[in-house]
Formats: structure tokens, sequence, C-alpha cells
């Protein structure tokens, strides 16, 4: 049974971090104070309890706190070596913590832990940041809240900011909370119902000075000619710029991109001041954490071609590197870590929006909400008074920190398809939704492309589930895509890159079977397979060829083609054609599209019966039929007739895809592997 402190902080932290008007995600932290038994003394024993490094107030569990003794990390104090040292004090915290389990300290527990209050709440809220990082904050604090928030100079998070506070607080006993400049707010209370109504009060008291006070136009007049696009040109824009940006963003590792049209970016974009503002850089340390210390501009109005855009943003990414070097070079000391990329993670388009990357989907969607948050706060302090983040130096210091950099060494090694974007078409079912939940399962974020929204909708949202993740659009989306049709498949393209920034991996797997002698072969028998499969595949591999040149990345084109391209088997005349020409497709394309580092391949299954789309539709049955067998039989039948005697599964295709792409075969291009568990008459030659 949980201490009922922990239940309370749980609560608090839920409610807290559910707000994007309170905290961002991952961003802040919480605790509380309580006295547990000592299961080896049996005597009593003061307890902090704090959200870990890394963890999400919205999501927290009991399993994301860290538990110390309290006694044990107060008596710090007296070894505490100096803030020129005070780092140092982060592996100390690991001799102060309670039991075994529970999460990795964060640099912030001697905040929490120093503070004589049994709750307190460390925030990154944006009308705080945007009193905070403004540049008479000191003022603006007495004047918004009088004695009852007290302002903090800035200091880098660690020991002394935590020993700071606490004389503050020990200072000014009618205090409820600081504002800590250019970086958050912290408040207190007694019980976990006062410190959640303090933080409260302090953030809706900034919001409601920022909305009473603040000038007009915060960014300035609108520019002309930079107004935001309508929303079919815009996103046909962004669309036709994504794979050019993240080619840009992925020059030193690749990256996965996210779009954002929010009326506060366009906002923002469209105004005179926008230049001066992003050059001046994020704010708040979780901010350019996640975004690096400024954003890449276009310096173009939406007017201009898109030819013309992509010339200049090339141009202006050579500078940006450069710029990002000497950057690096005007702070970095022998012991700092090395440079991690001279990459733009925000890229910003007037009259388009925002492209964010990060090493997944849901991190560069959380980077783009970041930058949201750093508009918010620039709105705001210019609003009131001057946007005046933390020097360059000390963003600096927060980027290449030691610590950050252990924390990333201690994340999980990446899983094979990371950053890869993949589009699987025919995916609501069968052999594609097999593929792609493989390719979901070993790190790709995936496209379910079908003729069925709804069904493939509910796969995607199937396979995210299964692989545990918060928001299922952060793994997988669902795409309508009749693959026979240019518009339609343009359509789905697009919605591909808008959602993961680019593609990577496209599986040509839509189909379909019609088992019939050549006598009874309609014309539409023919045209409907050769539309959807050769004519289909065709048209995607053309759109996803298009995406996969403009990035520069290299890339993979898997065709699902079928042991029939290459066997002569009787009634399967259309079939068996319009498979053979998907195989030289994949032979044509290899030779073609090798220059630009994409390797296409094939896989050529046998009689997968169960779970498949195809033979479900009545394929089986007319199978079954020319074998004269029971069609509950045909899996053992086609098992029967291989070398392996094996029956071939949707899963097994699905590996064989995952064996091509996963990188093992980084020199392979024009196989085709045959998943038949062996049919002799289908061997290659």
């Amino acid at each position: 049974m949980s201490h009922e402190a922990v239940s309370a902080l749980i609560k608090r932290s839920n409610a807290l971090g559910a707000d994007p008007r309170f905290t961002n995600y991952a961003g802040g932290n919480t605790s509380a104070k309580g006295t547990a038994t000592d299961p080896v003394t049996g005597a009593d024993v003061d307890l902090l309890w704090v959200k870990g490094s890394g963890g999400d107030l919205g999501t927290l569990t009991e399993k994301g706190l860290a538990v110390l003794r309290l006694d044990r990390v107060r008596a710090l104090k007296d070894v505490y070596p100096g803030v020129e040292r005070e780092d140092e004090m982060v592996a100390a915290f690991d001799h102060c913590l309670h039991g075994k389990g529970g999460a990795a300290p964060s640099i912030d527990t001697a905040m929490h832990a120093l503070v004589e209050a049994a709750h307190v709440d460390h925030l990154h809220p944006d009308a705080g940041i945007a009193i905070a990082c403004a540049a008479d904050g000191p003022e603006l604090t007495a004047k918004v809240f009088g004695d009852k928030v007290v302002w903090v100079p800035w200091r880098r998070p660690g020991f002394q900011l935590g020993l700071d506070i606490a004389a503050i607080k020990e200072a000014h006993p009618q205090a409820i909370g600081t504002v800590l400049g250019g970086h958050g707010i912290t408040a207190w209370g007694e019980t976990s119902e006062a410190a959640e109504a303090n933080s409260r009060w302090i953030i809706e008291t900034a919001e409601a000075y920022l909305a009473a006070n603040s000038r007009p136009e915060p960014f300035g007049p609108v520019l002309d000619g930079y107004e935001a696009l309508p929303e079919e040109a815009r996103r046909a824009r962004a669309a036709a710029l994504a794979p050019v940006l993240r080619g840009i963003a992925s020059h030193d590792k690749p990256q996965v991109g996210h779009y954002s049209d929010v009326p506060a970016v366009l906002d923002f974009l469209a105004r005179a001041e926008h230049p001066r503002l992003a050059a001046l850089g994020t704010s708040c340390p979780d901010h350019f954490l996640r975004t690096k210390v400024k954003p890449l501009v276009l310096d173009l109005p939406p007017t201009a071609s898109v030819e013309e855009a992509v010339e200049r943003l090339k141009e202006l990414h050579e500078a940006y590197r450069a710029d990002y070097q000497a950057y690096y070079d005007r702070h970095a000391t022998g012991d700092s870590p090395a440079i991690r990329g001279a990459d733009p993670l925000i890229v910003l388009v007037p009259g388009v929006g925002m492209f964010s990357y990060g090493k997944d989907a849901q991190t560069a969607r959380v980077a783009g909400e970041f930058y949201l948050n750093a508009i918010n706060v620039m709105r705001g302090a210019e609003g009131v008074s001057t946007y005046a983040p933390i020097e360059e130096a000390e963003k600096f210091r927060i980027e290449y920190w030691a610590l950050e950099e252990a924390k990333l060494a201690r994340m999980p090694k990446p899983t094979p398809l990371a950053t890869r974007i993949a589009l699987v078409t025919g995916a609501a079912s069968g052999i594609g939704k097999a593929i792609a939940t493989r390719l979901a399962a070993e790190g790709a974020a995936v496209v379910i492309a079908d003729l069925d929204l709804a069904k493939a909708q509910e796969a995607a949202a199937e396979i995210a589930d299964g692989t545990g993740a918060k928001v299922s659009t952060d793994v997988a989306i669902g795409v309508a895509a009749d693959v026979s049709d240019p518009e339609a498949v343009r359509q789905a393209i697009d919605e591909a890159v808008l959602a993961f920034g680019g593609l990577d991996l496209v599986v040509n797997n839509a189909g379909l079977s019609i088992s019939k002698p050549l006598l009874e072969t309609t014309e539409r028998d023919w045209d409907l397979q050769h539309d959807v499969m050769a004519k289909g595949s065709f048209l995607i591999s053309q759109a996803a060829a298009r995406v996969l040149i403009a990035q520069g990345l290299g890339g993979d084109i898997v065709y699902i083609a079928s042991k029939n391209s290459v066997f002569a088997g009787p009634n399967n005349i259309a079939y068996s054609a319009v498979k053979a020409d998907q195989a030289h497709q994949v032979r044509l394309l290899a030779a073609e599209l090798g220059e630009h580092g994409i390797k296409v391949n094939g896989v050529n299954p046998d009689g997968v019966v169960r779970g498949s789309g195809i033979f479900a539709g009545g394929w089986g049955a007319q199978r079954a039929k020319t074998y004269g067998i029971p069609e509950e039989e045909l899996g053992k039948f086609y098992a029967q007739r291989t070398l392996l005697k094996r029956e071939v599964l949707p899963e097994h295709v699905a590996n064989a895809v995952f064996v091509l792409t996963g990188g093992e075969l980084s020199h392979t291009t024009g196989l085709h592997v045959p998943v038949d568990a062996g049919v002799a008459a289908a061997f290659l030659r």
C-alpha cells in the first residue's frame, strides 16, 4: 500500500502535468516528505519522495519516484564542496537512497530536500517563464505577486540553487514560492493541496497580469506577404518542403520529423519581430535541450516558389552549421562533451509552419511543443517588457552539461529501425499488417495505407497499443490509399511526410487475386489486378522515390511479389502475370535508384492462407477448388508440397522484410527472397 504522502504526490503531479499551461512534457518535478518505518531498525525515518530524472509529471507513477533519506540528503550540506564542484552532489544522492528500485535522483533533488516544506513543486509554465525571462524580471515579480513570491537570480540547477531557495523561504516566511530567473517557478505548502493551490495561484496570477497588461502586438505588425497560406496550399507546400528539410536536419544523423501549423506559430512567423526573437533563442533550460539554442528560420515569404525556398534553405543550413560550430568552439572546454551535431532541430517557414526533429516521432513532436512554449514565453515577455533569455555561455553550460551527457549515455540502445519511417500498402490486415507490426516493433514510425481508411486507422491504433506508446500517432497512423489512383497515392505520401517528416522504407503489399483459367479470365479481371498491383506498385514507388531522392538519405523499397512470379501454375494467368511484372519492377528500380542509395528488393511468398486477406476474400476457395481439396485444408496442402513441409504465415513474410531493411543487408539490392518453405519449381535461376 502506498504511503499517504505518495498517493497525494502522484495525484497532484498528474493534475499539474496534465495541463500544458503549467508545465511541459517531462519538465518540472514535484516532491513530498513524510515519515515511514525503517525496515532495518523498526524506527521512524523521514523520507523524501521526488520525481526522478527524465520522468513526466502527467503520467508519473510511484515507480517514477526517487526515495531518499531526508537526514542524509540534508547532511550533504556539510560536505558540499562549492558551486564549482556541485555536479559531484548528484552521485552523492545515490548514497542517500532508501530501499531499492525507484528512479534515479535528478539534479533538482536538493531543491526539494533542502526547502523546509512538506510538499514542493518546481514547474515550467509559459506565463511564469515569461516573467523569468523579462529584462526587468525582479521588478515584475514584485509588481505581479507582491511579497508572496520572491525573485531568484539565474543559477544553473543544482545543489547551490537548492540552498538559495531554502534560504529565501527561511528569510521570507510569508512567501509561497519563487520565480527562478531564466527558468521557471517553485512553490511549496505544508499539504499537497496547499502546494498545488500555491502553484496554480502563481501561474494563474502571472497569466492574468500578462493578459491585462500586454501591448496589443507583442511581436510587432504583420509583415506584408508573410501571412499564413490557406490550409490546403499551406499543407501542400509543407509536404513539398518536408523531404528537403528532413535531409537538412539529418545531415549529421537521421532524424524523424513533425509538422505543426497551429495559429500561434503561424502568427509569430507573420510578424515583424520574429527574426530578432528567433535569433535570441529559447529560454528555459528544458527548452533548448530539446530545440537547440535557436531555430533555423527561412527568410523568404510564402510567395516565393518552392524551388527558391529550397535553394535558400540549403544556403541557410550551411550558415546555421557554421554558426553552431562557432557557438560550440566559443564555449567548449577540454572536458566538454563532443559536439552532438550542428543541424537544426527546429525549422520555421513563414506562411507554412514549424518542422521539428528528434530521434523518434515522440521526441520530434515534443521538440515542437517546446518551441511553441518558447513562442508563448516570448509573447508574454515582449508584451509587458523585453524578452531577455539567459546568456549564451549559460545556455552552452546546460546543453553540454556532463550530467546531461551521462543521462544520454543511460538511454537504451536504439532499435534497428529507429529513425526510419515506413509506409506499407494494404496494411490493414493480413501480410501487410504483420509487416507493419514488425517494423513498428523494431522502432520504425509506420504509415498504414489501405483502401479502407477506418480499418487502416484501427490497425494503426492496435499496432501502436502493442508497442506501449502513450500517444498512438507517435508510432503509427492510418491513411486511405487507392493505389491505382495517382491522386490518392500522392495524398497518401503527403500525409506520411506531414506526419513523420519523410519516408525511408516503402513496402508494396496491396494486392488481390482472382483465380481463373485463361478462357474464363475477363478483361476486367486482368485490368483490376494489373491496376492494383502492377500500376499500383509503380505509382507508389514513383511517388516515394521523389521523397527519398529529395531527402538524400537513401532508403528501401520492398515488393511483396509471389512464388507465382517465377512458377507457372494452373488457372492463374492474370495474378501470375502481374506478379512477374512486380518482380521485374524490382530489378528495374534497383538498377535506376541505386545511385541515390535506394535499395529495391522483393519477397516471394507462397500460399499464406491463415490471416491472409486475399485468401479470405475468395482466393482460397478458388485455389482449393483448383486442387480438389476442402478450403480448410489448403494451408496444410501448401505445406506438404514444400521441401520443409511448413506452412507459411504472414509473420514469416514480415521477417523477410525486416531482414532486407534492418541494416545487416546494407549492400543488397535487386534480390528476391523466397518465403515459401521451399518450392523447387520456384527456385530463382
